[in-house]
């Protein structure tokens, strides 16, 4: 079952990388969100702030500025324009009821980010009527104060913001970490990069076996001669990624064997098609048609759509195909301003679009730059 009623429902950005201060980016979202935009317009950048968000959760925020090498790679043209960024995501549970997580990160010598402020606003839906709650939550500036907070609402806040998960399956080359080995033991969820592909699909097929087999099924569909994936743990208590074809004999299969195309699409249909109870509460991914077949962004299509049944998605695209499976709804337009020279964001509204998409489909009706965001 979900873990929290609540569902992410809008998010404003200022600051942050590709995006203005003075001019900030707001995202509404519902089931499906399709970020749609030419290179370089920011979609990437809306993706890799919920994966900042991620290591803020995680007491790990002081790693990831390092690891990026300086703050001057967060802030909108670098801190002598920008000095800080500042976010709102918002949660509504419905009636009225809702949880805002705020916070601000301001630039420190030497080049470093501190979390400058940090607060949480709600409203239950028993108080509907009257003005929000403020908390103000104390941080050491280092890492987020949710953290280590153990009072209720900000643990459900932290739980909420855990809950947004980023996944990037871009890297499939020989080193990536899909094909690579993982232990049992790390196969209770599926990891940002499919770290844990194989132990995570073992553990599927022993608990979910429904969800299992409907994995394999699509695999199925997609690359050519594959059977079932052949997944025995070692006594290291390791376990790879290893596969049968339909030829049924007694060759194993390992995953360097498998297409850059197809290791990626058997991460997205783990990842789509997983049971409802290990599935996060928000999905995010960029790029997922990278290297797929035409026939396999059909069957990914798919794949989207019976996930939002338990899951939010949001996806950034570059992919004509891949927008003609969904709503003008679903679609946000991420545009490059050139007077503000900063990302902008434009949800399409449907009935905007009803008589032109009775002639064309969305694909083409951003070809012809009549929806905006035209690809280059």
């Amino acid at each position: 079952m979900k873990r929290t009623h609540l569902r992410l429902t809008s998010l404003e950005i200022r600051g942050y990388k590709s995006i203005s201060f003075n001019d900030p980016l707001k995202l509404s979202f519902g089931d499906i969100n399709i970020l749609l935009g030419a290179n370089g317009a920011g979609k990437s950048n809306i993706v890799s702030f919920f994966k900042m968000m991620s290591f803020m959760m995680n007491g790990k925020f002081q790693q990831y500025v390092a690891e990026a090498g300086t703050s001057q790679l967060f802030l909108h043209y670098g801190s002598k324009k920008t000095p800080a960024i500042s976010a709102e995501i918002r949660f509504d549970g419905g009636n009225g009821s809702y949880d805002c997580y705020k916070f601000c990160l301001s630039n420190a010598v030497p080049n470093r980010l501190i979390i400058s402020t940090e607060e949480i606003e709600w409203k239950s839906s028993n108080s509907a009527i009257g003005k929000p709650a403020i908390k103000q939550l104390k941080s050491d500036f280092s890492e987020s104060a949710l953290v280590s907070d153990t009072d209720k609402l900000s643990r459900t806040m932290r739980n909420l913001l855990n809950g947004c998960k980023v996944y990037q399956f871009s890297d499939s080359s020989a080193e990536s970490r899909m094909r690579q080995s993982s232990t049992v033991e790390s196969a209770h969820y599926l990891q940002s990069e499919a770290n844990n592909l194989a132990s995570f699909l073992y553990f599927l097929k022993n608990n979910y076996r429904a969800s299992y087999d409907r994995i394999v099924s699509y695999v199925r569909d997609v690359v050519p001669k594959f059977q079932d994936f052949y997944l025995e743990p070692e006594r290291s208590g390791y376990i790879s990624l290893r596969w049968i074809d339909t030829c049924a004999n007694d060759y194993v299969f390992t995953s360097y064997q498998f297409s850059d195309g197809s290791i990626r699409f058997i991460a997205l249909a783990t990842l789509l098609l997983q049971p409802e109870e290990t599935m996060p509460c928000v999905i995010i991914v960029d790029e997922p048609e990278l290297g797929l077949h035409p026939y396999a962004i059909d069957r990914l299509i798919e794949m989207i759509k019976d996930a939002s049944l338990h899951s939010q998605i949001i996806m950034a695209t570059q992919s004509p195909a891949l927008i003609d499976g969904f709503n003008a709804g679903d679609v946000t337009i991420i545009e490059h301003d050139d007077n503000t020279q900063s990302s902008t964001a434009r949800k399409l509204k449907e009935e905007d679009y009803k008589a032109w998409l009775n002639e064309y489909t969305l694909s083409e009706l951003w070809d012809k730059n009549i929806i905006g965001g035209r690809p280059i």
